[in-house]
Formats: C-alpha cells, structure tokens, sequence
C-alpha cells in the first residue's frame, strides 16, 4: 500500500520520525523472526553438498565406527559433520596443528551424538574447539583432610566448559577413535557433557520434553548411580561413581562403543539412552 499525498503532507515532521522509529522497530523484529529460519535453511545448503572424497578416506582411516553405521546414518553423520565443521572453529594449542584431519576426526565422533536428529543447530551453546597435543595440566580444586581445599594440577584428557568450549588432547582423540569397541572414547564423553550443559550445568540430567520423561530419566538414572556407588562394575568404570555428571557421560561412551554389554547389564539405562539420542546402537 502507499501512501496517499495529501495525508503525507499533514503530518507533523515528529510524526515522520516517530514512525521512521516505528518502522525500524518492526524491520528489528522481522529479522529477529527470521533468523532461525534463515539458519535453518543456510545449514539445510550446507548439509546438502557433496563430501568431498579426501575427508572420506580421513574418515575411513581415522574413525573406523563410520563404517559401522547403516548407509543412512552413514549419510545423516556426514551431513552433520558438514554443518558442525562450517559452524564450530578449532583452535590449536600449545602448538598442535589444527587441520583437515585433526577437525574431520574430532567432528565425526561429536556428531555421532547427533545422528538422531534430521538437523538443527549442532550443540548450540558450543562456541569452540580447543586441541592440545595430548593431556593438559589444568588446575583443580581438591578437598583434603579438615576441609582445607587445596589447588592441585591435574593432567586431562578431555574437558568440556559451560561456557561453550570443549578442550581436548589429540593423542587421547585418536587413541578414542582407533578402537570403536572398547567403551572408552574422550570426544562423545566430553560432548556428552555439551548435551548434559545444555540444560544449564552438567548435573547428569539433560533436558528432555515433558515432565514424565525428566521423572523418569531421573529415577532411572539415580538408581543406577548409586548401585553404582554400592557395588563397583566391571562394565561402567569407578570414574561414573564420582559425580552423576560423570555417570551420564561414561554410560553415553558405553552406548555407543559397547551396546549389547550395556543393554545387558542395565537394560533401563540403555533405553533412557536410546530415547535420548534417538539411536539404538544394538541394531548396527
């Protein structure tokens, strides 16, 4: 519609500028609106494109559970990894090169996580990728005798920030993906972790629709920690007694690298899991 003449020449110069101020107002709210569906259509192209063939063979040589999936999944990862990769930057530390084959192997094992999902935003609180060498030395709070707590330095792995950042050691990323069947794996533990922080904090409870699903998860989860807690595991290592936070991550490496033992021994555990990531590993 455009305007009419002679009602443009009646009004007021603060007039115009208040609906200039109006307009803008609006347009703001029109892009704000639009964005996710921008988003979401940008990473659609994205996940669209060819993979390229030399990032295949980097898959094929680095993380042999690729081969593993059904062709499918094999596709819905690839397409993941596209979008994670055009998304999440990698930073290099203390030295370590940062390339094709250090991102593909660290990406193709974080969107594992996310093979249950058609699309959307891949962990979307994670704004980089740290990578050492290897282990780190971080400092870590311990509490001693008399409740003195004391800074003490801790060689890690693998560490996963609310704040969005994921650190991890190279060594430890290729010793994780080497064996897909080992149980043991830094890179789906740490984003594990994303999954849980989500949520706000990693307390072990990642956030699932409907207040049935969080009850249960929760009754579920609790019981198998603290059996846990009472009798050690041969399957689910000492480390997921320390915090339920720890619990979710170790239990969701075992899901992925060892789904029959884990069904096996805590059958409702495998299937709260299952429900999560929308994937059922026993059937790969």
């Amino acid at each position: 519609m455009t305007a009419d003449p002679a009602t443009a020449a009646a009004l007021a110069p603060g007039a115009w500028a208040m609906l200039a101020v109006a307009g803008a107002a609006l347009a703001g709210v029109a892009a704000l609106l639009s964005q996710p569906w921008r988003q979401a259509r940008r990473r659609a192209a994205i996940a669209a494109q060819p993979f390229p063939p030399a990032w295949r063979r980097i898959l094929r040589r680095r993380v042999p559970a690729v081969a593993r999936l059904p062709a499918d999944l094999q596709q819905r990862l690839k397409a993941h990894i596209l979008v994670f990769l055009a998304e999440k930057p990698f930073v290099g530390c203390a030295g370590q090169v940062v390339d094709d084959e250090v991102r593909l192997t660290i990406a193709a094992q974080a969107c594992l996580l996310l093979l249950g999902q058609a699309g959307g935003p891949p962990y979307p609180r994670l704004r980089q990728v740290l990578v050492y060498p290897g282990a780190f030395a971080v400092q870590a709070a311990q509490a001693a005798e008399g409740g003195v707590v004391q800074e003490q330095r801790q060689a890690l792995a693998g560490q996963s920030w609310a704040h969005g950042q994921v650190v991890l050691g190279w060594a430890e990323v290729l010793a994780g993906a080497a064996d897909p069947g080992d149980g043991q794996n830094v890179v789906v533990h740490e984003f594990a972790h994303q999954i849980d922080q989500d949520s706000g904090t990693a307390d072990g409870r990642p956030w699932l629709p409907g207040r049935a699903r969080r009850r249960r998860w929760a009754a579920v989860m609790d019981a198998a920690y603290w059996r846990l807690q009472e009798q050690p595991s041969a399957l689910i290592g000492s480390y997921a007694a320390t915090a339920p936070a720890e619990f979710f991550a170790v239990v969701s490496e075992l899901f992925f690298e060892q789904p029959q033992a884990l069904a096996a021994a805590e059958p409702e555990v495998y299937r709260e899991l299952a429900l999560l990531y929308q994937v059922h590993p026993l059937a790969w």
